[in-house]
């Protein structure tokens, strides 16, 4: 028997893309057999003709289902309604912007026939990203993967191919605030890497500025460790050691030479430095609170205006 597939593809003005997309995906995808697809569209509140190039296709094709979600919610909740959404056997999530080769998804759907329940597809070569990107994705992954027991496999991005059974267990994993790379590796199961060059972008630009990332980065890092909590303690109990000592040589010093002129500077730096480790330790503690404080709220993930 057949089985499904689904191919999840978020869109967040992405309207110089849609043109191209049934070109590249059908000829790769009908050339693959005994397998039958789906591909969920899901329009995160763009603010061009996004949405009206998607219905036009999803008219023209009704492998297409087009998800039209109430605003922008961003890229994790996006692919999330995407999971949410899927009836496939497999599950493949991929990029608008051609940059995950849909050539890629064949040999993926041969290791899945084999007996993976996840297929990585990881960039042996990211010359396509510029040099700070590719610079800060090599700090990115060693530094979590250094903080966190959960490890995120380097240069895996969202494309990659899940089972069912994968599906059905990140739908139930409940955050709100969600970092999808780490939820994949947590879930664990069956995984098989398979190494590609990703091509350039063929149109538009990146929608994630360098704030974005960084706010992606520490996402990661206060969803799946406390050590950056931890390590606080341990800059206090030094601070506090070398405070004791400070102390003793001053009360000695006095003993011995004693009281000279106050040091207005080395107290005001003293002051100043110990104020910067109180504050970055307060804005430490204020990213898990924030966490805390929006997943008490318990809002949706994600809300769909309509589906087409």
């Amino acid at each position: 028997m057949d089985r499904l597939v689904s191919i999840i593809i978020p869109f967040f003005n992405e309207a110089g893309m849609i043109a191209r997309l049934p070109g590249a995906l059908w000829p790769q995808l009908e050339q693959i057999e005994h397998v039958q697809w789906e591909v969920i569209c899901t329009d995160d509140g763009s603010s061009d003709t996004t949405l009206l190039e998607l219905i036009a296709l999803a008219q023209q094709d009704p492998r297409f289902r087009i998800l039209e979600l109430s605003r922008h919610f961003g890229k994790e909740a996006a692919l999330t309604a995407g999971l949410d959404a899927a009836r496939g056997d497999a599950v493949i999530p991929m990029d608008a912007d051609l940059q995950d080769p849909p050539e890629l998804i064949a040999p993926m759907i041969a290791a899945w026939q084999a007996g993976a329940e996840v297929v990585l597809a990881r960039r042996s070569d990211r010359s396509s990203d510029g040099v700070l990107k590719r610079k800060s994705a090599v700090w990115f992954y060693q530094l979590h993967n250094r903080l966190s027991r959960t490890k995120i496999p380097e240069n895996v991005g969202d494309f990659r191919l899940l089972d069912r059974v994968v599906v059905e267990a990140l739908k139930q994993l409940p955050e709100r605030q969600r970092f999808m790379k780490g939820l994949f590796a947590w879930v664990g199961f069956r995984t098989h890497v398979i190494d590609y060059v990703r091509p350039c972008r063929q149109a538009g630009r990146s929608k994630f500025s360098a704030f974005a990332l960084w706010q992606l980065a520490m996402e990661g890092f206060t969803s799946f460790s406390t050590i950056p909590l931890k390590i606080w303690t341990y800059v206090g109990a030094l601070g506090a050691l070398i405070t004791a000592a400070y102390a003793a040589f001053i009360v000695l010093y006095t003993l011995l030479h004693g009281t000279g002129v106050p040091g207005y500077a080395s107290l005001l730096v003293a002051i100043l430095f110990f104020g910067s480790l109180q504050l970055m330790s307060i804005g430490l503690l204020g990213e898990y609170i924030g966490r805390i404080y929006l997943e008490t709220k318990q809002r949706p993930i994600y809300l769909i205006r309509k589906t087409y």
